[in-house]
């Protein structure tokens, strides 16, 4: 079982090595135990892209941790936000990759049962991302005020950059987007968004932004889904924390300080699985709880002022 120790960034996995006083034969008997219990380790991810080329990125991933961890693992794509969410919950999975505001609903659902033990450390060697709202490059909006009373495009209601965010700081900037746009949806996903922008379907969206050599829209040219400098941005957010790597708390003692260990260990032992994973990050830093402390208060706000409207 997971222990929380405050020593290893509030992690799942705050002490990786806790049996290493035990015997030999105590830690290998303790090691294989898991085993039996969890036949197939589950891993789940958030809908940021298109399922088929979510899951093929997922691919060398599972292979490495089959073979580290001589276990089968399954990578499976949620298809919302909150699917992954439910599927930890429920235990139809051990372990995934979360955005921040699905981490803040997934510790609201579970609490304790819920951890994150790493971030990726991006190709610029930032931890941290944007929100950033985007038109078509040949548009003539060029600034958010340019937007007033058009049609905005949202990911997910649990998407940090897709939602949580953008909402929550155009309303401090006097932008309400209840009242500011005409008319707002879900698209599903970040490059729903820019396909809908695109196909004119809403004048404007917002989707994740690292930097010009990592985002939303420029990996989309990358796979040939749009056309090159065919999207601009108009406006971003303040920084948010990089997505968490997730797993639950309950789990039988060694899996999960099996499952970090691995993990944490792929970008030198195979950075090949890791670049595919990450879209060519540089590393893995670990994560605490702590770190997502403002985007919990974010996603605490927001759901109070919709309660609020829906009393109204």
């Amino acid at each position: 079982m997971f222990q929380r120790r405050p020593l290893l960034t509030a992690s799942l996995l705050a002490g990786l090595m806790p049996m290493l006083g035990a015997p030999t034969l105590a830690r290998a008997q303790t090691a294989r135990a898991w085993r039996t219990q969890v036949p197939e380790i589950r891993y789940g991810m958030i809908s940021v892209e298109n399922e088929r080329d979510a899951i093929a990125r997922l691919q060398g991933m599972a292979a490495y941790l089959r073979q580290a961890l001589d276990t089968p693992v399954r990578a499976f794509r949620g298809s919302d936000y909150a699917g992954v969410v439910e599927a930890l919950r429920s235990g139809h999975a051990e372990f995934a990759y979360l955005g921040p505001a699905s981490y803040a609903l997934a510790y609201r659902l579970m609490g304790e049962k819920i951890a994150p033990f790493a971030r990726a450390i991006d190709n610029q060697g930032m931890e941290g991302y944007f929100s950033t709202v985007i038109v078509k490059a040949g548009s003539p909006i060029r600034a958010m005020a340019d937007l007033r009373g058009k049609t905005m495009a949202w990911v997910d209601a649990n998407s940090t950059s897709g939602f949580q965010f953008p909402s929550y700081f155009l309303r401090k900037d006097g932008m309400d987007p209840a009242g500011f746009f005409s008319r707002t949806g879900f698209a599903g996903s970040h490059e729903n968004v820019v396909i809908a922008v695109l196909n004119g379907q809403y004048d404007c969206g917002a989707v994740s932004f690292s930097n010009e050599a990592r985002n939303t829209f420029q990996r989309m040219e990358e796979k040939g889904m749009i056309p090159p400098g065919s999207i601009r941005a108009v406006w971003r957010t303040p920084l948010i924390p990089n997505s968490p790597f997730v797993g639950r708390t309950d789990l039988p003692g060694g899996l999960g300080e099996a499952f970090v260990a691995a993990m944490m260990a792929m970008p030198q032992a195979n950075p090949q699985a890791f670049a595919e994973m990450t879209s060519n990050a540089r590393g893995l830093a670990p994560a605490r709880h702590a770190d997502y402390l403002d985007v919990i208060a974010v996603t605490e706000e927001n759901s109070a002022l919709r309660r609020q409207q829906r009393r109204s």
